[in-house]
């Protein structure tokens, strides 16, 4: 028999990872497919792909296949070694007719993750699900605290007329959850690749990103926002209101408060499973000596005062 180069059919290298055998092989099937291909060869093509999926997508199939072709061209005649077989478990393969029963379940099982009844050599509709969509969705951070809808333009194939497969826009309405963090995923079933051969669509999957804010920054479920106070509420003490994401607060600034203090709200961050806290960062912000009585102010502080922030700077 001839000796068959599955990794070529494939079109990847012998390292090439599981995922990476997975994705071409898709990649082909949908190229070539009866159903969507005008290639004179489809059947024939369909046959081959379907055939080295079936070894190279199974690891131990794979390893005997490794095992057995080293040194092995594509068209080269090929025979098994007398022995071959004692390490692997196929249903009592012979060397003689190695490839005949090697893929005689081709089709006729489901793996996990992938699409059940592959079809091809083992008889049977070819039936495969479609790929999932991976895509990103932007939000603004109050919509973590509310809640909010959006909708989103998908390019989407299907099969047009003739057979020819074209692309469109497609709109989705996206709810958006209250508590959601950034990073995290939201799934709409079916919403992916459509199917072949009757084969159930993909899944889509957003990725949420939050647009960036110049009043607030995130940490996790952590939110903290810089609130500028005046000389006196940070020496003195002060209520004063706050905007936050779920609205303004009233918030106590202690007195002696310093630049960069920050203030704690517990529970106020992302409202998540485990809600975040929101801290308040004091920043102190001092009147401009515009005027003739704030310049008089301001000297008057500096003969009364005698305030020196250097004094324990040692040289």
């Amino acid at each position: 028999m001839e000796y068959k180069d599955y990794y070529k059919t494939l079109g990847v290298e012998r390292d090439a990872s599981a995922a990476d055998i997975k994705k071409a092989y898709r990649k082909l099937v949908r190229q070539y497919h009866p159903d969507v291909s005008k290639h004179k060869d489809a059947d024939a093509k369909t046959k081959e792909i379907n055939e080295a999926y079936d070894v190279l997508g199974d690891a131990e199939k794979r390893s005997a296949y490794d095992e057995l072709g080293r040194g092995y061209r594509p068209g080269q005649e090929f025979r098994p070694p007398p022995d071959w077989g004692s390490q692997f478990d196929f249903n009592g393969a012979d060397g003689s007719d190695f490839f005949a029963d090697l893929f005689a379940h081709v089709g006729r099982r489901s793996r996990a993750g992938g699409a059940a009844g592959m079809g091809g050599m083992g008889g049977g509709a070819f039936r495969m699900a479609g790929e999932d969509i991976r895509a990103a969705i932007a939000i603004d951070l109050r919509d973590a605290y509310q809640g909010a809808a959006r909708s989103v333009t998908l390019r989407v194939p299907e099969q047009g007329a003739g057979g020819r497969t074209v692309t469109r826009d497609k709109i989705l309405s996206v709810t958006i959850p209250k508590g959601i963090t950034p990073g995290q995923q939201l799934r709409m079933k079916g919403q992916g690749h459509p199917g072949i051969g009757g084969g159930p669509a993909g899944d889509l999957y957003l990725e949420v990103q939050f647009n960036p804010d110049p009043h607030y920054r995130l940490e996790g479920t952590h939110v903290y926002e810089n609130v500028p106070v005046t000389p006196w509420e940070a020496a003195l003490g002060a209520s004063i209101s706050v905007p936050t994401p779920a609205g303004p607060v009233e918030v106590t600034v202690p007195p002696g408060s310093q630049n960069g203090r920050k203030l704690r709200l517990k529970g106020r961050g992302i409202p998540a499973a485990t809600p975040g806290d929101l801290y308040l960062i004091l920043e102190v912000v001092l009147p401009p000596a515009s005027s003739e009585r704030a310049r008089e102010l301001y000297q008057a502080m500096a003969r009364d005062l005698a305030f020196n922030p250097r004094e324990r700077i040692s040289v």
